[in-house]
């Protein structure tokens, strides 16, 4: 791998619709909010995993291919489409989301 200060990258327009499925998320984190939150943070580790499989398996089918594969990049790779290793970083994610979507709902942005 060769280092690059450019921090270069590259992306698929697939990716902004399944980006914004998050919009989505928002009523589910105010049924969920009584939760304690390691609960919280499994169900929102395992909701994300969930999602991800999911459109990869979709784009796959449709598309012959998924813009993401892990396959081979981890143990923990299933099927290519998401890393279980991932998941204590979906986990915080998670938990980080809903201090966001609080803090917007706080100001008047919801």
């Amino acid at each position: 791998m060769n280092a690059s200060w450019r921090l270069g990258a590259h992306t698929y327009l697939w990716m902004f619709p399944i980006y914004g499925l998050a919009v989505f998320l928002e009523p589910f984190h105010d049924r969920i909010r009584s939760a304690p939150w390691p609960v919280r943070g499994f169900i929102w580790a395992s909701l994300i995993i969930g999602i991800e499989y999911l459109c990869g398996w979709l784009l796959k089918i449709f598309l012959g291919f998924c813009p993401w594969d892990y396959s081979g990049a981890s143990l923990f790779s299933l099927d290519g489409f998401v890393r279980l290793d991932y998941t204590p970083f979906w986990f915080i994610a998670g938990l980080a989301f809903e201090q966001i979507h609080d803090y917007l709902d706080r100001i008047g942005i919801s």
